[in-house]
């Protein structure tokens, strides 16, 4: 069964950094990879992708904040936050184009971990 699992949500105030992993297992890891959020009450958003290249694109809101990477020898992906804000709460996912870049969609999914921010 296609796992992606994510972690490192939690609780912290403003200006805080966290980060957040998401694993694969067995499968479901991919050279096109995605994190999105869903805020209370909105719909879900992108927040940063990455391709096969490792060329990396980012929502305009958290630009100089948010850095996705990944390590393909432990297939993972990470989320590293720095300058937290409220408006950053949220359920963050991470996401996948399984079992390669040429999907047009992204098919596999993470059960989500919570991000809040306080005041």
């Amino acid at each position: 069964q296609v796992q992606l699992v994510e972690s490192g949500g939690g609780s912290v105030q403003a200006g805080g950094s966290l980060r957040l992993s998401c694993s694969a297992s067995p499968y479901g890891y991919s050279y096109c990879m995605a994190w999105f959020r869903q805020a209370p009450g909105k719909e879900r958003e992108g927040v940063a992708t990455i391709v096969s290249d490792g060329s990396t694109t980012y929502a305009d809101s958290v630009k100089g904040r948010f850095t996705i990477s990944r390590d393909n020898a432990k297939n993972t992906l990470y989320l590293q936050m720095f300058n937290l804000k409220p408006e950053d709460t949220g359920i963050y996912y991470c996401s996948s184009k399984y079992p390669n870049c040429l999907r047009r969609d992204y098919n596999y999914w993470g059960q989500g971990t919570q991000v809040t921010v306080s005041s």
